[in-house]
């Protein structure tokens, strides 16, 4: 059979002298920005150098416990106790909940306490209380990394309390956080956004202890929903990031910052460039037929290529007419093909800018040809029928 390769192609020339990849400067020694609506990186800055987490960490033990929670392991109304030693060990460590001794707190309360206040204590209690041990929760918590695609980050405790065996980087931080988001979109809107939360009592007078959501974005970028920020003396301060805006969201990444208002200004800075130095342009619709691919050894010869979803590309702003788009098909695609399966990508080129690749799949199943079928096909390829 004669390989066939359909492809389209909409294009109007880019003028080189603008189509260039929007420039930003920051003070952050690590950094890094992915639209996740289209998926393309927008900026990396030292994003694959192994860093200190700090409590950025904690990102991926709520990773953990909202994973149990979505497959019924854990439940939000699950009370768990703060014993002695984990009190005695964390009360007075950095971040705090202000958790009691013999206290029962439930999931939902200690998460609050993660998310919202970064308590270092409420990590610990909450891992103890859902893998039986902090050590076996890190175990569930690298396991889920990896499973997630994080290839250059270990971690060795729930709250990111310096260790010379935990490290993690920007690209994979960002990962986490993009994963969270697609994975437990509920989970996130529910613990993310939190702007403050109120827990435990004051010494002396017994008052009621509210404290703010340290995230940088909220209340000072529009669409501003999570997630961690982050500071040892090691690390610096630190803060991942997202935001959504007109149907766009990011994720970004700082790390290594001077001081805590250094990172209140990169960080806005770094959101606004990302939402107002580049646009998102629709390309496809789900469903939406592209082309096909030729398939050998099927009962027809070829498979229509289709969008799975809604698809955008991001370009620098001003520039979404000057782009070029062409669809090639996976080569060598061989019967049977699952409905779904992928069989081709979208490249998406604007001048002086990497691709964007968008998936494209089969619109519909493929059976494989019995052997007479077979034979006929290949007779009929070879004088051109």
């Amino acid at each position: 059979m004669r390989p066939v390769l359909f492809a389209l192609l909409f294009s109007v020339a880019a003028t080189p002298a603008l189509a260039q990849k929007p420039s930003f400067t920051t003070p952050a020694v690590y950094a890094y920005m992915k639209d996740i609506s289209s998926g393309k990186v927008l900026y990396s800055k030292e994003a694959d150098t192994r860093i200190p987490p700090a409590s950025m960490g904690k990102m991926m033990s709520v990773y953990v416990a909202f994973d149990m929670l979505e497959r019924g392991d854990a439940t939000l109304e699950q009370k768990i106790l703060v014993r002695p030693e984990t009190w005695k060990k964390w009360h007075s460590q950095g971040s705090t909940m202000f958790l009691s001794v013999n206290e029962q707190v439930s999931v939902e309360n200690l998460l609050h306490g993660i998310v919202t206040l970064s308590g270092n204590d409420a990590c610990v209690v909450l891992a103890e209380g859902l893998g039986g041990t902090e050590e076996n929760y890190v175990a569930l918590m690298n396991r889920a990394a990896k499973k997630i695609g994080v290839t250059n980050s270990q971690f060795a405790n729930t709250n990111g309390w310096p260790d010379p065996n935990e490290y993690v980087t920007a690209r994979d931080l960002a990962l986490i956080a993009e994963a969270t988001i697609r994975d437990f979109p509920d989970l996130y809107k529910k613990f993310y956004g939190t702007e403050k939360f109120t827990w435990g009592k004051t010494l002396g007078k017994g008052e009621a202890i509210t404290q703010p959501n340290r995230n940088p974005l909220l209340g000072r970028i529009s669409g501003a929903d999570g997630l961690k920020t982050g500071h040892t003396e090691e690390a610096g301060y630190g803060f991942t990031g997202s935001a959504v805006q007109g149907g766009r969201r990011l994720v970004m990444v700082v790390a290594g910052l001077s001081s805590f208002n250094e990172r209140i200004g990169a960080s806005v800075d770094f959101m606004s460039w990302g939402f107002n130095a580049w646009q998102g342009i629709p390309v496809l619709k789900a469903g939406q037929v592209v082309g096909k691919a030729a398939v050998a050894g099927g009962v027809v010869p070829d498979v229509t290529m289709v969008s799975p979803r809604d698809t955008m590309v991001t370009v620098p702003r001003g520039l979404g007419s000057e782009r070029k788009t062409r669809v090639v098909a996976v080569p060598g695609l061989k019967a049977p093909i699952a409905k779904g399966q992928k069989v081709g990508e979208m490249l998406v080129s604007v001048q002086g800018n990497p691709d964007t690749r968008l998936p494209l799949v089969a619109g519909a199943a493929v059976e494989e040809a019995g052997p007479v079928l077979a034979a006929w096909l290949w007779l009929k390829s070879l004088v051109g029928m």
